[in-house]
Order: structure tokens, then sequence, then C-alpha cells
């Protein structure tokens, strides 16, 4: 049975200091870094000895949550750009939540473009689309990807087959630090079995 794992990464940097996330590059707060501590240290005990891949964002918020984990395990994770944030547009680069609040266009259909040259939810999908196929194929029996919040709730509904348009109705998403289980029950159904466990991060 193939076992799936999302990580929504730690505490970061723009979390408290109202600044855009999206590609900008933020690390992690001290409490972000003693998220993702915990996590390495109970997720890696219930994985210790298992068949083990980790992929992550390459966003140093992703990367630094994925490194105790890997750590933990003995592993090296691989980083990739397709599981970054949703892309907001270089005009957002530096700038505040505030400042996008006021400038962007509409941005409630899969379709829509706030910004000239943002991302749009369809263009994340299909970004996200191949890995989501890359994972199936992977050999682990269990493979781990550290991403955002954004990117992960694009990822449950690919995991359940669900069309883009789905994302203009409803989205199921977890908060920073948490930690989701999916698995392939039978060989061939795809099953969510936690969204959102904050568990592994609490202190």
């Amino acid at each position: 049975m193939k076992q799936i794992i999302t990580i929504q990464h730690a505490q970061s940097e723009h979390h408290v200091n109202g600044m855009m996330g999206g590609w900008n590059d933020w690390e992690l707060t001290p409490l972000g870094h003693g998220q993702a501590q915990r996590i390495g240290e109970r997720l890696g005990a219930e994985l210790a000895g298992q068949s083990v891949k980790i992929f992550s964002s390459d966003l140093k918020r992703a990367a630094q949550t994925a490194a105790p984990l890997a750590k933990r395990l003995g592993l090296v994770v691989e980083y990739r750009k397709e599981l970054r944030e949703r892309n907001h547009g270089p005009e957002t680069m530096g700038k505040s939540s505030q400042w996008f609040a006021e400038h962007k266009g509409r941005d409630r259909y899969i379709d829509d473009r706030p910004l000239p040259g943002s991302e749009t939810r369809r263009e994340m999908y299909q970004r996200l689309e191949p890995i989501c196929r890359e994972v199936l194929e992977q050999p682990e029996d269990t493979v781990i990807l550290v991403s955002h919040g954004g990117a992960l709730m694009v990822w449950n509904c690919l995991w359940l087959g669900l069309p883009p348009e789905t994302m203009d109705q409803c989205s199921i998403r977890g908060k920073a630090s948490s930690v989701s289980f999916f698995d392939i029950y039978d060989g061939w159904c795809r099953r969510i079995l936690r969204v959102g466990d904050l568990s592994y991060s609490r202190e």
C-alpha cells in the first residue's frame, strides 16, 4: 500500500510581518523552526525503517521544514520548483499583503489573473499535475511532499481526480505546520485519511 504524506511548511516570516508570500523567499520564524523540529522527531519516529522519498518546494520556508525530517530519516531531499506556492507575479516581490489587497484585480475564479504576470489557479493545477503522477510512480512505500498552503489545496483536488473547476466552489486545506495523510487502498482507490493534523508540530 503506497502512502503519501503532505506537510504544509511551518510558520514563516511572512506569516507575522505582513508581507506577501508566494515566490518571495522567506525563512521560518523561531517558532517555525521549532515546529519543523517536532515534525521531524515525531513523524520521523513513525517512519523509521520504512522506504521513504521526500520532495520539497525549493523555497526556504519549505526546505527548512523538510530538513529535520530528512536528517532524522537519513535522506536527501529532492527540491522541486513545481511545489512552490502560487506565483503572484513580479510586482508583488518585496510587497506587503496590504499592497496586494489594494492593487489586485478579481481573484475568485480559477482563470482569474489578479495582476499581470501572476499565475492563475488553473495554471497551478497544470503545474502540479505531472508531479502528482510522478509521486505514484515512485518505488518507495511512502512519499512525502513539503509545500505551501495554496499548492497543497491544489494537490488535494488532483489526488481525488477532481477537475480544476472544483476550486471555484470549495477547497480542502490545512494550516501552517500541518500534516496530511493519503494512501492507495487495494491497489486502486485513492483515499484521504487525515487532513491538517497539527499534533506533530505542537509543543
